[in-house]
Order: structure tokens, then C-alpha cells, then sequence
């Protein structure tokens, strides 16, 4: 295979794009008029896709791309891109030939989704290419608390026995009751819950309080939640040394530095 096709009296390019989220959904559009068939994945056709600007370097700048089209397919609805389904999706955008797509396309940029802007039924998303991965520390920074994250490769806790699935029992405001919780949803402060039915099927979000079988959530839910869903629920941790120590027995893997004096050290001298 080769890229032959490009150098061929008549185009017969089209822009290809995949997109796979979180959740493992994967979709593909073609700037043609007809569907095309790509690695065993149709790809819709959807003329009104286009890309505005491709920014490439080999340089040390950030690679972006802006891409503005229309809500022409029912995979990417409004709820979905409201619900943050397509948040941190993956976009790979080629060139292909429509005449015959088995042939080798021609890649030109792929990244994750960042900021999406949407405007009636218009949509634009700025991709972020892989050098901004390059603002990101190089090295660790000393902390008081932890810097691993419950359940990674440095915290080394199995989150397998910190997990458990429940129901929704009661909805009261902002909260939700979850009776299977049996008074210890303080222990999923500052974790996670993923829900498993529902409208809101596949999102996961921060929970930021909870007491006896009660639960808040940092963002409420954009679909309505009912009596009877299910969810996961992941264990949190405040990346405390005490937490770390007492109720996971994990202070051979605490990732921070509780004893070492800070800046505000400064500030008690002199003093008594």
C-alpha cells in the first residue's frame, strides 16, 4: 500500500474522521456524500464536517485543531456533549480516497478532545495534539498530602475491596439516598460514582459530601435520576497521612511528605 492516489490527475480525497470515547464508542464521518466503509468501521457521511484549521510543527509548540460542523448524526446529541460523554474522547483525522478507501490514507493529526463550544444546532471543539502534554510537571512537587491518586500504580491500594454497587433508594434536593449505603457513605467523600442504568448510564462523578446514606455530588447529573438506579461507588480518599495509615494501612506507599517544614514556617519565628 502506498499513497499513490494523492499524486492521480483527479482527487478523489476526503477528510475521515474516528472518534472513540471513554466508554469504548466508536463513530466515523467522511466529508463525502456517501458512507464508506474504513478497517471494518462505516464511516457517515457528513459533507458539513469540516475541519477549519490544522496547525502542525515539528517544533516544540502545541499541535491543535479546530474543528466546527453540525449536529448531523444521532450519535453526537446534545445530551450527550451536555452530559460530558465525548469529554476526553479520542479524534484521529485522515485523508482518504473515496474511490477505493482500502487504500493507505494519510494521517494528519490526532489528540484528545479539549473545550467544546456549542452554538444552536453548531458544534466546535479545540484538540489538543500531543505536546501539550509537555505543560505537565516533570518531576514531583513536596506536598504535605498525598499526590497519588486512590487506587493507582503508586498508591497501590485494590480497589476492588474499597468498591461496592448500590441502588437509589430516595432523591431529597441535591442528594441522593442510597439505603444500601447503611450509614457509611462518609467513607465515599471525595471518591467516585460511576452509574451502571439510567439515563445517565456510563458517567462517573465526584462525590464531595456525604453522611449517614446520604450523598451530594460535585456536578449534579444533566439526565434525570431515578428510584432504583444503579451505581458504583468507589471509595475516596482525603490523601491525608492519618487516612492513609488507619483506614487503609497503606503508609509504606503515602506519596507526600507530612513531617518536612513548609513556607509557613516563617511565618512562627519568632514566636512561642
Amino acid at each position: 500500500m502506498s499513497l499513490e492516489w494523492l499524486d492521480q490527475p483527479l482527487t478523489t480525497s476526503c477528510y475521515a474522521w474516528r472518534l472513540e470515547r471513554a466508554d469504548g464508542v466508536t463513530i466515523g464521518f467522511v466529508s463525502h456524500d456517501r458512507d464508506l466503509v474504513i478497517d471494518n468501521l462505516r464511516y457517515r457521511a457528513a459533507p458539513g464536517m469540516v475541519p477549519s484549521t490544522i496547525a502542525l510543527s515539528d517544533s516544540l509548540e502545541m499541535d491543535s485543531v479546530d474543528i466546527e460542523g453540525v449536529m448531523t448524526s444521532e450519535a453526537i446529541a446534545e445530551t450527550d456533549l451536555i452530559a460530558g460523554r465525548w469529554n476526553g474522547a479520542q479524534l484521529h483525522i485522515y485523508l482518504v480516497n473515496w474511490e477505493n478507501p482500502d487504500d493507505e490514507p494519510l494521517h494528519l493529526i490526532s489528540g484528545e478532545f479539549g473545550e467544546i463550544t456549542r452554538s444552536g444546532d453548531a458544534f466546535r471543539v479545540e484538540m489538543l495534539g500531543a505536546t501539550s502534554y509537555l505543560d505537565e510537571a516533570i518531576g514531583p512537587l513536596t506536598s504535605p498530602t498525598c499526590r497519588a491518586r486512590l487506587g493507582d500504580r503508586q498508591c497501590k491500594v485494590s480497589l476492588a475491596a474499597h468498591q461496592a454497587e448500590m441502588k437509589v433508594s430516595q432523591i431529597v434536593g441535591s442528594q441522593i439516598q442510597f439505603a444500601d449505603v447503611q450509614g457509611y457513605a462518609a467513607d465515599y467523600v471525595y471518591g467516585e460514582l460511576r452509574w451502571l442504568s439510567g439515563e445517565n448510564c456510563g458517567l462517573s462523578f465526584a462525590i464531595i459530601s456525604g453522611a449517614s446514606d446520604m450523598i451530594r455530588l460535585a456536578d449534579q447529573p444533566t439526565r434525570p435520576v431515578s428510584i432504583g438506579d444503579s451505581a458504583l461507588f468507589t471509595a475516596g480518599c482525603d490523601k491525608n497521612f492519618a487516612t492513609c495509615r488507619d483506614r487503609f494501612q497503606n503508609s509504606i506507599n503515602f506519596r507526600g511528605e507530612p513531617y518536612l517544614p513548609g513556607n509557613d514556617l516563617l511565618t512562627r519565628y519568632p514566636g512561642a
